[in-house]
């Protein structure tokens, strides 16, 4: 969904550079949302490595 909506904003700025006009508000809006999924993203890899490790079975 996220990325739908990263792909709807980009195109708008590309209308917009293309007609000439001021994007500043979808550039602010186009950030914010990269920053969203970053977040998920981060969360997503942190858990898997405590996962990992607590799932790995320990060899003496």
């Amino acid at each position: 969904m996220l990325e739908r909506e990263i792909q709807r904003v980009n195109r708008r700025i590309d209308l917009k550079i293309l007609q000439g006009e001021a994007y500043f508000k979808e550039a602010r809006d186009h950030k914010l949302l990269l920053q969203k999924v970053r977040y998920n993203t981060r969360k997503g890899l942190i858990n898997r490595l405590i996962t990992l490790f607590f799932r790995t079975p320990i060899y003496a």
